[in-house]
């Protein structure tokens, strides 16, 4: 599993998030070591306070950028003022505290623990939906961790959505290591078939569905698609991590889907849904990975722009059959991250800027921001900020229309609609 080094800044607020992420790093396996230069990925939690501390950050940040493969920064300072690190041409990648642990594993499944059961966090619901998945990348030390799918009956899933819907949860996040593979070991994959009777649960929610390889996804791409259509309870968001955009290297990673699936999983739910979110993953310098195998995915990310995307450096983990390859350069897997992470913030900052000026309607206040902002979620799982939430009565549970009136790279900024 990985090594991880992480600093923390700022109030007891960010020491608590940090705690959280830690807690989740260890029971996914991995473990803490001193100093970034020892770590496979560093996580800098940021503060915002004053303009001197916004100086320390950005150094603190650049420091770390040199010193370790990976470097994920989240905090105040990082999704308030995002843009400042990309000014300062910091080569890290900014996410919200909880989407930390999800970004540390190098391409791997999530990991849940055996007995694993629903969650309720504010207004948030975690339905684990089953454990294990039908791969064997070459990578990934998950699967020793969790074997084989495992799935609960569509029954026992939708009597935990409801007795998370009925304790007060808004927004019920399905999770698994591949979510696309559920029903798979009972000879059936049936995903659509659970989204489907989970939307029927009485009450105002809204459904997202976690991780999916596009080979589980694509033999069900059309009822899969349908499904979302069908219901407006499921944020139209899919993430379906492709990994690689060249057929060699994912031949070995040992990918069970080709490029081409994964084309026709992107065109399945663009035939069917209007407005929706593609989310993906890039695994950058994986040791059989030559140029033209980079610039591949290069093309693919540019052919299918994606508004979420997740790009990792690839990493060795003891135990896998990857580790015992000959391994690229850091240097290479550098610059290959800091071009596509480039091309990244374009792609998503594009999609944000085309919100601004529509409306947006039902979105989710899903959590508290900083400075008396919230969290919002639309019907394609975009995120939008109000600010002074409390100036306009609302809180995490609303559902709100709002006009979108600025953006960010990874976020707009809306205001309730009068």
């Amino acid at each position: 599993m990985a090594r991880y080094h992480m600093e923390t800044y700022g109030c007891t607020s960010n020491r608590g998030e940090s705690r959280e992420i830690e807690r989740r790093l260890r029971d996914a396996g991995h473990y803490r070591v001193d100093g970034a230069e020892e770590a496979d990925v560093a996580i800098l939690n940021t503060c915002t306070v004053v303009e001197k501390t916004e100086r320390n950050m950005l150094r603190r940040a650049e420091e770390l950028a040199e010193e370790t493969a990976d470097l994920f920064i989240t905090g105040c300072m990082a999704l308030a003022q995002g843009e400042e690190f990309a000014k300062a041409d910091v080569d890290g990648r900014i996410l919200h505290w909880d989407e930390v642990p999800e970004a540390v594993t190098n391409g791997e499944c999530p990991t849940t623990t055996p007995d694993a059961e629903p969650v309720l966090d504010g207004v948030v619901g975690i339905l684990p939906i089953a454990r294990g998945c039908m791969s064997d990348c070459s990578y990934c030390i998950t699967k020793h961790a969790t074997g084989k799918i495992d799935s609960p009956s569509i029954e026992e899933n939708v009597e935990k959505a409801r007795a998370l819907i009925h304790a007060g949860a808004k927004e019920i996040r399905i999770t698994g290591q591949d979510t696309g593979v559920y029903g798979w070991d009972e000879g059936e994959r049936k995903l659509h078939r659970l989204l489907d009777r989970i939307c029927d649960i009485e009450g105002d929610f809204r459904v997202r569905v976690g991780m999916a390889n596009p080979k589980g996804v694509h033999g069900i791409r059309e009822e899969l698609a349908a499904v979302f259509a069908e219901n407006e309870e499921l944020y139209d968001f899919l993430h379906a991590p492709v990994q690689s955009g060249s057929d060699d290297v994912l031949g070995d990673m040992r990918r069970q889907h080709q490029v081409q699936e994964y084309l026709e999983v992107v065109d399945a739910f663009d035939e069917a849904l209007d407005y929706w979110t593609l989310s993906t993953d890039f695994i950058v310098g994986f040791p059989t990975e030559t140029d033209h195998d980079h610039e591949q995915s290069m093309a693919l990310l540019r052919e299918t722009r994606p508004e979420k995307l997740n790009v990792t450096r690839f990493s060795k983990r003891p135990g896998t059959d990857a580790a015992d390859m000959k391994g690229l350069g850091g240097t290479i897997k550098k610059e290959r991250s800091k071009e596509m992470s480039a091309e990244k913030r374009e792609i998503v900052g594009e999609a944000y800027a085309d919100m601004v000026g529509e409306r947006r309607e039902d979105c989710l206040v899903v959590e508290d921001g900083t400075a008396d902002s919230v969290k919002c979620r639309d019907s394609a799982y975009r995120q939008i900020i109000v600010r002074n939430a409390s100036d306009h009565g609302i809180e995490p549970g609303d559902f709100v229309d709002l006009e979108i009136t600025a953006h960010e790279t990874m976020y707009a900024f809306g205001k309730p609609r009068s």
